[in-house]
């Protein structure tokens, strides 16, 4: 099972306040433990709202909206990406994570193709795995 781990936004990460050098070295600890027992597969701190924009559809029409945003509880500071056999392991994990002072973390489990049923027929399912093999192929 794959989930995402979303952190949550605080005035200081909106702020551009930057890491202190203990946490970064806490953070640091925790994703390598996380890559030794096969749990990490990808995670990053996002920069602040205010370098962000967002798009608003309506029909055709399409809107861009200039951060920042304003609701910071709403508002996503980083995310890992991890590989757990269960929510419950999952959740373990985040027990140990580095935080405090009030910092929120979001955990949501990722689709997997299965998930959608007969929907994802045969060809949809091979062009989806076609699409992000080629996506893998590309990182450096």
């Amino acid at each position: 099972m794959r989930f995402m781990v979303i952190v949550k936004a605080s005035k200081e990460s909106e702020a551009g306040v930057m890491p202190s050098q203990q946490l970064l070295t806490d953070m640091g600890n925790y994703n390598e433990a996380l890559v030794k027992a096969g749990v990490l597969l990808a995670g990053e701190g996002l920069h602040p709202s205010s370098k962000g924009a967002r798009m608003r559809f309506s029909g055709k029409e399409r809107t861009v909206i200039d951060g920042p945003f304003s609701e910071t509880k709403e508002l996503i500071a980083g995310f890992w990406l991890w590989q757990v056999r269960s929510k419950e392991e999952a959740l373990e994990w985040l027990r140990r994570a580095p935080f405090d002072d009030g910092v929120e973390l979001e955990l949501r489990q990722v689709f997997e193709m299965d998930d959608f049923g007969a929907a994802l027929t045969p060809e949809l399912r091979e062009q989806e795995k076609r699409v992000f093999d080629a996506a893998r192929s590309k990182r450096p």
